[in-house]
């Protein structure tokens, strides 16, 4: 009993150091107190959601932002991970009875999984190998006596006669001295050290190739003859050439300096000067060809994609957010008008609430042409429900679409009505969806389609979480991602989006509930029964009658949902419930109730609290600053939407032809996609002009998101108009 309890405290001692040093490593790498990454850690592994952590937790993390607390988190994992493999590996090497104190501490002090896995490779069980079958035959020894290089101890073949056995399947000398150069080859490949050196000058002097695989053109055709060093490579020329070798149009590969890489790896393994070291030269030099450059060009491949990778998700993920917080229309009837030839132009009419007030198809475009008819029909609809704003689907036909829109609005009874083309990616994923289906049984998909394009411009947020982020289209390369691992980020951006604006618990759907901190699909569900079954919700606490919503979901989801029904306006806050007698306390203490509250008279609370002191008014409510702040923001501007405090959309009442544009043109526009090269802008033609990074501004930039994000409306300047193939180049530097 006394050696079990011993052993257990052991352990439990080398967890707690474990989890110590996990901590001040996070800590350091943040640049944050280790107390705070700590409190997050212990938050995380409690099941607290990262939304819920960020706004609510705010004293114990320091006031860590969502995006912040989610590295924080994936860090964690991987750390987690890498101490799992740790012992994953050292148990397989002690079961081989060949792990070492000095091996041990190598695997310990790992602090990658590509450090950890070279120094696991001699070890690794391996499929059936030159060199594994030479050892089969006992060509061990030999390639020992070799390897140690004894230059007067005679010559290598003179050694390898004495392993001659027929019986084991070495029938000459030759055999047995090959056998035994195999087994030094594979040693050396299998060499951390060596592997480590080698994969340190690839990375200084690679240089990534591409070549023209076919005979013909393509959209790659600039990668026909395309080298660059590894260490300059940028994100989308490795996705570009990855994706062109997928389809046969190219040859790519890592290119090194057969030469210095060698005197490298020589270096390393040969001493002196004679027969037994010549031996080992041929070994070595059998290594690098066969086993460890294809292993480290593939490895560089590897690490170039997944850095491409994270790249493009980071970028796709900035981009993802702007697009979800663009400010929504509101108090707008809003007409969605879904562009097609053949089958028409799908038309929807939805009030300032998204409901839908007629439907319908009109056929301006070829092959019917029916213009006036379908300018009729329109007009119709807009004085028929006082139509402001029109947001036209910018896929097929949406050109010819546009122009007979801005015509239309120039006509008497359209003068007060804007319009905007609105990206419809995704748009055909939700019609066909069942989502859409139970929506609108009896609309056909085309006409879900329309109805989702007017309710992208009335409210972006609500409207885009219906469908899979990755069908957004702000993205590159999106198809060509690890989509786990695209599908965990975008995810996390929608729900922080959601989180941050507050979700109006009696008229959200359920896809949007779902994406609120705490709540499950099949809660948000529940959510919506109970609404339809008992009527609109009148109080938070109802939530905790929801089936399956129970105090731990409530404690995540509750201060993110808003009840504008409500009798205490608290609901209709961010304010959490479990601060509701902080927020009262604070409100007599500035002289105020909770009714002048409820009236919107307290635009003025942070100078009263200014008054009293921040300290005393934290102090006397039993918080920290930080939750004090956002008391009274809240309080504040009860059931504001912080997506009201951006610019407005811009909504047009003109359209440009291609023709139309010349060198130096002022123009406004809005910022579409942001790309690792530069910004897409739509002013106003059907096809988008790009910014390049260096015309964004008259600084350095790393990345085109320091300057823009989607959504901003920005001046912008016709550089070059490339009619044949319909690009145009732009320019944010005022020119002059």
């Amino acid at each position: 009993m006394w050696r079990r309890s011993r052993s257990t405290e052991t352990r439990q001692t080398k967890e707690r150091t474990a989890i110590k040093d996990l901590i001040t490593r996070l800590a350091q790498e943040l640049g944050r107190e280790a107390d705070h990454v700590q409190n997050v850690v212990r938050l995380l592994d409690e099941g607290n959601t990262i939304p819920f952590i960020a706004r609510y937790r705010k004293e114990q993390h320091g006031t860590m932002d969502d995006q912040l607390l989610r590295q924080l988190a994936e860090r964690l994992q991987y750390l987690r991970n890498l101490e799992s493999r740790k012992t994953e590996i050292l148990e397989s090497i002690e079961a081989q009875g060949k792990l070492t104190g000095e091996l041990r501490e190598s695997i310990t002090a790992a602090d990658t999984l590509a450090r950890l896995e070279d120094l696991y490779r001699p070890y690794r069980p391996k499929r059936r190998t030159r060199a594994s079958q030479a050892r089969e035959r006992g060509l061990e020894p030999l390639a020992a006596l070799l390897f140690a290089q004894d230059n007067k101890n005679g010559r290598p073949l003179d050694h390898a006669a004495a392993y001659v056995d027929p019986e084991k399947g070495v029938e000459t000398a030759e055999a047995a001295l090959q056998g035994a150069l195999d087994i030094i080859a594979e040693d050396i490949s299998d060499n951390a050290a060596i592997r480590g050196s080698l994969r340190r000058l690839l990375e200084r002097q690679g240089v990534l190739t591409a070549r023209a695989a076919k005979e013909e053109d393509s959209v790659y055709r600039q990668y026909y003859n395309f080298e660059i060093a590894l260490r300059r490579a940028q994100g989308h020329q490795i996705l570009a050439v990855n994706r062109g070798e997928r389809e046969g149009f190219l040859k790519v590969g890592v290119h090194l300096e057969r030469q210095p890489a060698l005197d490298l790896l020589l270096g390393a393994v040969l001493r002196g000067a004679g027969p037994m070291t010549e031996a080992v030269r041929t070994a070595a030099e059998d290594a690098y060809d066969r086993l460890l450059f294809p292993s480290l060009e593939r490895e560089m491949r590897t690490a170039l994609t997944e850095r491409a990778c994270d790249g493009a998700i980071r970028t796709f993920a900035l981009n993802l957010r702007p697009l979800l917080m663009q400010p929504p229309v509101k108090g707008r009837v809003t007409m969605g008008l879904d562009p097609g030839y053949r089958t028409g132009c799908k038309v929807a009419v939805v009030d300032d609430t998204g409901k839908v007030l007629e439907t319908g198809v009109i056929y301006p475009t070829q092959p019917h042409n029916r213009v006036r008819e379908a300018k009729a029909v329109l007009t119709r609809m807009v004085k028929a429900h006082g139509v402001r704003c029109i947001a036209i689907g910018n896929g097929t036909a949406s050109r010819e679409t546009e122009q007979m829109v801005a015509e239309l609005i120039k006509e008497p009874d359209c003068r007060e009505v804007g319009y905007m083309v609105v990206s419809e990616a995704g748009a055909s994923v939700y019609s066909a969806s069942p989502l859409a289906a139970a929506e609108f049984p009896d609309f056909d998909v085309s006409l879900r389609s329309a109805v989702s394009i007017a309710r992208r411009l009335q409210d972006p947020l609500a409207e885009l979480v219906k469908i899979d982020p990755k069908a957004i289209g702000v993205g590159q390369y999106q198809h060509d991602m690890p989509q786990a691992r695209l599908s965990e980020t975008l995810n996390g951006v929608v729900e922080s989006c959601v989180n941050a604006v507050g979700v109006d618990l009696n008229t959200a759907s359920a896809p949007l509930l779902a994406r609120v901190a705490g709540l499950s699909e099949s809660v948000a569900k529940n959510i919506v029964r109970y609404r339809e079954e008992n009527g609109a919700f009148t109080a938070r606490s109802q939530l905790l009658k929801v089936s399956r919503l129970g105090p731990k979901a409530y404690e995540q989801c509750a201060g993110f949902l808003r009840v504008p029904e409500s009798k205490n306006v608290l609901d209709n806050t961010g304010v959490h419930p479990e601060s509701y007698e902080a927020a009262r306390r604070l409100l007599t203490l500035c002289g105020h109730t909770i009714g002048e509250a409820a009236e919107g008279k307290l635009a003025h609370l942070d100078e009263a609290v200014a008054a009293v002191g921040e300290q005393r008014a934290a102090e006397h409510c039993g918080i920290g600053l930080p939750t004090l702040r956002d008391l009274v923001r809240e309080l504040q501007k009860p059931g504001r939407d912080l997506r009201d405090e951006l610019p407005p959309p811009l909504l047009r009442t003109d359209v440009l032809e291609l023709k139309d544009l010349k060198p130096g043109m002022e123009l406004r526009g809005t910022v579409r996609n942001v790309a690792d090269f530069g910004a897409f802008v739509d002013i106003g033609v059907h096809q988008d002009g790009l910014v390049h990074i260096s015309k964004l501004c008259d600084k350095f930039v790393r990345h085109p998101s320091e300057v823009v994000t989607v959504g901003d409306v920005v001046t912008v300047w016709v550089l070059e108009v490339d009619s044949a193939r319909h690009r145009i180049s732009l320019t944010m530097k005022k020119p002059g």
